[in-house]
């Protein structure tokens, strides 16, 4: 039975909005994608693909890859726009880094996609997770690159330098939306210190990478602005994709951008500096991820 359209008197925002046809993706099917499958399991370990429902899945499982989410899979903040499960999250696993690198031994994984929860009850941060993850993955894998797509550390910057210390390839922050939905969208980040963090990754000689959703009332200019403000500030690589509503408890999508649109950001993106800019409807931060090692 087809749902109907929900109207909400109160906001023309609350408008849910038909999803149109290049939004299609394909199911999760071949062996490849159960191989993945079965190593996740096996090895308890948490994916983004998941917890986030990203819909290019199957498509990535499918081609052997998968982004490793660290540090279990309940995050500490309650954004408006994420997938991930909120609430008190469990003890730290400190045997996850090794269990992590084996089943990235194990797929055999070129270049290996990391992220993690926002675990902000800890006074590390989490960091530390993250620094022994990193140097249990390259010991274990001394040919794979990795990328590491972290947590602002509630600007306590000491923790930062550890993800700088541990020296992974790429290391991401997202920015997410623009300034002035930041508050709406991203409840307990802040719009500059994320880009503060991506300032003091590129001191600390890292290749950077930010990404931002659209669909979310944003204009034009705010997004324009917004991607000027990370090249601004350090950024090598930007991600731009369709904001998808995960729960009808998420934030609703004001509007689905077309692919041309898509298209102009990219363009611009080259414009403004980016070395790499991966800009369309079904574009994830981990999307194409092994593009993102160097500049086109």
């Amino acid at each position: 039975m087809q749902e109907l359209p929900i109207i909400n008197p109160i906001s023309s925002e609350e408008i849910r909005v038909k999803k149109p046809n290049w939004l299609r993706v394909k199911l999760p099917i071949g062996e490849e994608y159960k191989h993945v499958r079965n190593l996740v399991d096996t090895h308890k370990l948490h994916t983004i693909c998941e917890s986030g429902n990203c819909p290019n899945m199957g498509e990535c499982w499918g081609a052997g890859t998968a982004t490793f989410m660290i540090l279990g899979n309940i995050c500490t903040r309650s954004c408006g726009f994420c997938a991930v499960a909120t609430g008190r999250p469990e003890a730290v696993d400190w045997d996850e880094p090794q269990r992590v690198a084996e089943a990235i031994h194990l797929m055999k994984v070129k270049h290996a996609v990391l992220t993690s929860v926002d675990r902000d009850e800890l006074e590390d941060g989490g960091s530390i997770i993250w620094y022994n993850t990193i140097k249990a993955v390259r010991a274990l894998n001394p040919d794979t690159t990795m990328e590491t797509l972290i947590p602002d550390f509630r600007g306590e910057w000491h923790n930062l330098q550890r993800i700088i210390d541990a020296h992974p390839e790429v290391v991401s922050h997202n920015l997410e939306t623009v300034e002035r939905l930041t508050k709406k969208v991203r409840i307990q980040a802040k719009y500059h210190r994320s880009l503060e963090v991506i300032r003091r990754l590129k001191d600390g000689g890292m290749r950077t990478k930010s990404g931002i959703m659209l669909g979310l009332g944003e204009e034009k200019e705010e997004v324009l602005a917004s991607m000027q403000s990370l090249v601004d500030n350090g950024c090598d690589v930007l991600t731009l994709g369709q904001y998808l509503q995960p729960t009808p408890k998420h934030l609703p999508v004001v509007r689905f951008v077309h692919p041309d649109e898509f298209e102009m950001y990219r363009e611009e993106g080259y414009k403004m500096g980016f070395g790499h800019v991966e800009s369309g409807p079904l574009v994830r931060s981990s999307y194409h991820a092994e593009k993102h090692l160097k500049n086109n």
